[in-house]
């Protein structure tokens, strides 16, 4: 049974989706791995490599897949290169996707969608929004430090002593307390917000305050753990009390994100304009639509002097580690599907039913 491992073609990806070191687990799971030459070149992972762990390497890797996996979703003419009766293992983004989506069961793919994993305890080492946040979270702390005209650490010097940066998270997520932790490094004071209290102590563990504001509503939680979307009256307050309270900020990162659903708008044009010359702004939210009203997706703008970075597919950015953060746990999940190097997927399991979008010839879930 041969596992594919296609070179990615979206412009700017630079993972891959499995890198040499997890091979020789697939191979223990009775699969032939098969890349595509060059597949992990972006990512600094070579051919030889992988011929070393015990892949093969081909120039074609789709029409002779099993198992196919990628980090992106496949593109139009990527989908007719699919086999009928395949297995697409893929981030598929599949509510804004819904024409390929028919298109592959047209194909009788079977394709599971990563970002459809279910929040359950024993899906967790196959979690790859929150490995791919994690790197998100780390680069945007990086890309503020990088972009702020001051140092983020207290120095001092022979010239005086610098006061360190003030740097304000919006969302607690995965991203948001990497963010934290990596601001934290860098040695600035750090403050973190979410709709959610409940997150307040995972903030404060890392070495940053929480900041609190108290929302008409008490359901800030869905039960896979995210935030629920605000009424349009809590909107509105949120709104108000940041823009307040983000004029005593340096640095603003923003990760505030709501599953199936535009990016909550944080941060309007007027909050910015009240902010200090020189601020800056990470909107990690840029790809769904920004939780600033001035974000542009993949462009860095200067607005009445501050700098507000709409960064789009920031794990790219970092695709060594990215990848092998991805390929880990792609390899659980192949793991499930795959017994004795005999695809054995139970479509019962609520891992394989969460995911499925498409299934002899059937589209399953959008």
């Amino acid at each position: 049974m041969k596992l594919a491992v296609p070179k990615e073609t979206r412009p700017g990806e630079r993972r891959v989706a499995i890198t040499p070191d997890v091979v020789g687990l697939l191979k223990r799971a009775g699969l032939d791995v098969v890349v595509e030459y060059s597949a992990g070149r972006a990512a600094h992972f070579t051919d030889a490599e992988y011929q070393q762990a015990g892949a093969e390497l081909a120039a074609d890797v789709w029409r002779e897949a099993d198992v196919l996996v990628k980090v992106q979703p496949p593109s139009a003419e990527e989908v007719m290169r699919l086999r009928a009766g395949a297995v697409l293992v893929s981030l598929l983004q599949p509510a804004a996707n819904a024409e390929r989506i028919a298109e592959l069961a047209h194909r009788q793919v079977t394709a599971l969608a990563l970002e459809l994993l279910p929040r359950i305890s024993r899906a967790q080492k196959m979690d790859v929004l929150t490995s791919q946040a994690t790197v998100a979270g780390y680069l945007a702390a990086l890309m503020a430090a990088q972009r702020l005209s001051k140092f983020f650490p207290m120095l001092m010097t022979a010239a005086g002593t610098i006061p360190p940066a003030k740097v304000l998270v919006l969302g607690a997520g995965v991203a948001g307390l990497q963010a934290i932790a990596t601001a934290r490094r860098l040695g600035a004071l750090v403050w973190g917000y979410d709709v959610r209290p409940v997150v307040k102590e995972q903030v404060e563990s890392l070495g940053a305050k929480f900041l609190q504001f108290e929302l008409a509503t008490k359901e800030t939680q869905d039960a896979g753990g995210y935030a629920r979307e605000l009424s349009a009256e809590d909107k509105a307050r949120q709104q108000a009390w940041l823009a307040e309270k983000t004029r005593e900020f340096d640095v603003v990162i923003s990760t505030a994100l709501i599953p199936g659903k535009p990016a909550p708008r944080l941060i309007t044009r007027a909050t910015v304009e009240a902010m200090r010359p020189g601020s800056v702004i990470v909107d990690l939210a840029a790809e769904a639509g920004g939780n600033c009203e001035v974000t542009r997706p993949g462009e860095d703008v200067e607005h009445h002097g501050v700098w507000v970075l709409g960064p789009i597919n920031v794990p790219s950015q970092m695709p060594t580690h990215a990848s092998q953060m991805f390929a880990r746990n792609v390899t659980e999940l192949v793991r499930l599907l795959v017994k004795d190097g005999k695809l054995a997927s139970d479509f019962n399991d609520e891992i394989i039913k969460a995911m499925c979008v498409t299934h002899e010839g059937k589209v399953m879930r959008t």
